[in-house]
């Protein structure tokens, strides 16, 4: 037999069916991640042999049917309908679907079968399926479906190799007869509308098939996209619009009740259902999902993360620290005196290390993330907080972007594209940036570290993982706030309802959490290797020149140009307590808010000659000149704590809210009212602070 040689593989499947971690495993390391070009859905392509060809495998987003009803269903839709700009069309598809949910995931698997590109279905969550009673005879389904069916375990590594071969002994499925029937004048309909489209469009058979449903089905003709500039079309799909309705045959349900129809009857013969004692998710999601019990989880949850964040990563932290200090004192010993060795040691050294330092951290939060997205937890946190967030006027689906944007707001705002009312969307997109990212994490560490003592409150919780726990909390209760009063007046809308499906609980795949925190680890290390540098090389100038010379360190820094910049902005700052050099890191972080962390670091190596003391000392000890008094107090870390939950610190998430709402207008009002709020609360927060002495 001759074996079947594709260049581009599609993994196609619903979501939660397990896509994800079978692409994990058959790409491995060889992965890249990006955006589909002009729209921000996540793009993921790898690389895997069959026999000794490469092979570019495409983890499609996850969809329940080719009839998308967002953006990303619209990526895969294209993509396998041939419409794409930019993807080639695959020459073959894997299609997944969850055994434990068969009929559901079979409605994708039959349209994508009717697209005659060769198919092989890979059945997955056979162990969820066994747990559940659910028995399904594979071979029988291939037989009825005319595709090769393989029984895959992507954790266990079971079937990879079953799944590879049955690629290669693929053949082209053209001429093959459909399955499942419409009624005799719906067929005919079709018919007559596929014939137009493959004369008009040059459509293949099997797309100007699926083009003629989706025309039939449609509320109104003019919603229809590219076919309604066409004069013949309209006119065919309107008379057959009469036809079916002298019938009494609703046109927009039958095609999906007839595809069902076939369906159930299929599964009569390969699906096998066993009544089950309760089973282990059934009693976790009596705790998980509980209206008082879910909560008390969920915050549980938060405590221990946070806890264990800093907890487990002051070792490596340190180490890295040691590392950065060792490294200066060589270049100090081996480079020459003079500029280039300041702006080695100064610039860049003391602006990437101090942010690279958090690195730990950064991993640490991304491992939890990791562990709690894979077991399946994220859905459960989703349920239990629809109620609360209905209650300030947000879409349950927006649980899941502010969740996401607790590691980074841009992932947050691009995944609101899966909410379909705009007025939810945009109220999510303009409070997303308010929930605390990681980029927040190196500000809100560095003040914790340097004015919260390490003691520890009941024996189990410490006073710092209190402090950013509550961080954190503030921004969910202004962003859950501002989003109530957006939707009682520039975003009414009638209320929608929340459906989510709740994946099985899962064993997390250690190598999926891993691989998720090497991509996070990278793009923080990017950062710091791109902008975080280039800020930090720039400040360095602007912190040394103009020289003036016969002056200490810190005359200089004040006669520079950032030092005559941070004095200019002084007076607007001041009623926060913050004084010229805090000024400076805040203009500098409007970037990312983490270059705050890298410019405090350039700053106070340039201003003192103490090679000795870390950040924290030299901020501990940072006398104001003309009061006598200490620049950081708790007062101000608190202060620039607060400032930094509330304000937009962060160029890129303007730039994606822009790409995302098509114009100015919603990125201008995020970053005005998140600017005002920053202002307003933290001098508030300053000001009660100075009353009672604190």
């Amino acid at each position: 037999m001759n074996t079947f040689h594709p260049q581009i593989i599609a993994l196609a499947g619903n979501p939660n069916s397990g896509k994800t971690t079978l692409f994990n495993a058959l790409t491995g390391m060889r992965q890249k991640v990006g955006n589909y070009p002009g729209v921000t859905v996540e793009k993921k392509e790898g690389k895997f042999f069959l026999e000794n060809n490469e092979i570019t495998l495409l983890d499609l987003p996850g969809t329940y049917s080719l009839t998308p009803r967002s953006p990303d269903e619209k990526i895969t839709a294209d993509i396998l309908l041939g419409k794409s700009e930019f993807v080639d069309t695959p020459q073959a598809i894997v299609c997944v679907v969850d055994a434990n949910n068969l009929e559901r995931n079979l409605f994708l698997a039959s349209q994508i079968i009717d697209l005659q590109i060769p198919v092989v279905v890979a059945l997955t969550m056979l162990d969820n399926a066994e747990n559940s009673g659910v028995e399904i005879d594979a071979h029988r389904l291939s037989a009825l479906l005319g595709v090769p069916v393989v029984e895959v375990n992507a954790l266990q590594k079971f079937g990879l190799e079953k799944l590879k071969k049955a690629l290669l002994h693929l053949h082209q499925q053209k001429n093959i007869l459909r399955l499942w029937k419409m009624p005799e004048p719906v067929e005919k309909s079709c018919e007559e509308i596929q014939k137009v489209l493959e004369q008009e469009y040059r459509y293949s058979s099997p797309v100007a098939f699926f083009e003629s449903l989706r025309l039939l089905s449609s509320d109104t003709f003019q919603s229809n996209g590219n076919e309604t500039s066409n004069g013949t079309v309209k006119k065919i799909v309107e008379s057959n619009y009469q036809k079916l309705e002298l019938f009494e045959i609703d046109r927009h349900a039958v095609a999906i009740e007839s595809r069902y129809a076939w369906i159930q009857s299929l599964c009569i013969h390969v699906l096998k259902v066993q009544k089950t004692a309760e089973t282990i998710s059934d009693k976790l999601d009596r705790i998980f999902t509980h209206k008082i019990f879910g909560f008390v989880v969920f915050f549980l949850l938060m405590g221990i993360m946070f806890q264990s964040i800093f907890a487990w990563s002051n070792y490596p932290m340190e180490l890295i620290d040691n590392g950065v200090q060792f490294l200066a004192s060589n270049i100090r010993q081996s480079v020459p005196s003079g500029d280039f060795q300041d702006l080695l040691v100064n610039g860049v050294l003391s602006g990437v290390g101090a942010v690279i330092m958090f690195l730990p951290q950064i991993l640490f939060l991304f491992f939890f993330l990791g562990i709690l997205e894979d077991s399946g937890y994220m859905s459960r946190a989703a349920f239990i907080m629809d109620k609360l967030m209905s209650r300030f006027g947000l879409h349950g689906k927006s649980f899941i972007p502010l969740l996401s944007s607790f590691a980074c707001a841009i992932p947050g705002i691009m995944s609101t594209r899966t909410i379909e009312n705009t007025q939810d969307r945009l109220a999510t997109i303009l409070v997303a940036p308010l929930m605390s990212c990681s980029a927040r994490l190196p500000v809100y560490t560095l003040m914790v570290a340097a004015f919260v003592p390490s003691v520890m409150l009941f024996g189990i919780i410490s006073l710092p993982a209190i402090v950013i726990i509550s961080l954190y909390l503030v921004g969910v209760f202004f962003a859950l706030t501002l989003a109530a009063v957006f939707k009682k007046t520039i975003l009414k809308s009638a209320a929608s309802f929340f459906i989510m499906e709740l994946p099985p609980y899962r064993i997390p795949s250690w190598k999926t959490v891993g691989m998720y925190m090497w991509e996070r680890a990278m793009h923080f290390l990017q950062r710091a290797g791109t902008i975080i540098l280039g800020v930090s090389i720039i400040l360095w100038f602007l912190a040394t020149y103009p020289k003036l010379e016969h002056a200490t360190p810190s005359e200089r820094l004040e006669h520079s140009f950032v030092g005559k910049a941070g004095h200019l902005i002084e007076p607007i700052i001041q009623p926060l307590g913050f004084d010229w050099k805090i000024g400076i890191g805040m203009m500098g972080s409007l970037l990312q808010r983490e270059v705050f962390v890298s410019t405090m670091g350039t700053i106070y190596n340039i201003q003192t000659s103490d090679n000795n003391s870390s950040l924290l000392q030299k901020m501990q000890n940072d006398i104001d000149t003309r009061t006598g008094e200490k620049i950081f107090t708790p007062l101000v870390a608190i202060c620039l704590m607060v400032y930094y939950v509330l304000a937009m610190q962060c160029m890129s998430t303007i730039a994606v809210t822009r790409r995302e709402t098509n114009g100015w207008k919603w990125p201008l009002v995020q970053f005005g009212y998140m600017t005002v709020l920053a202002y307003s609360v933290t001098f508030a927060v300053h000001f009660v602070g100075t009353f009672f002495d604190f």
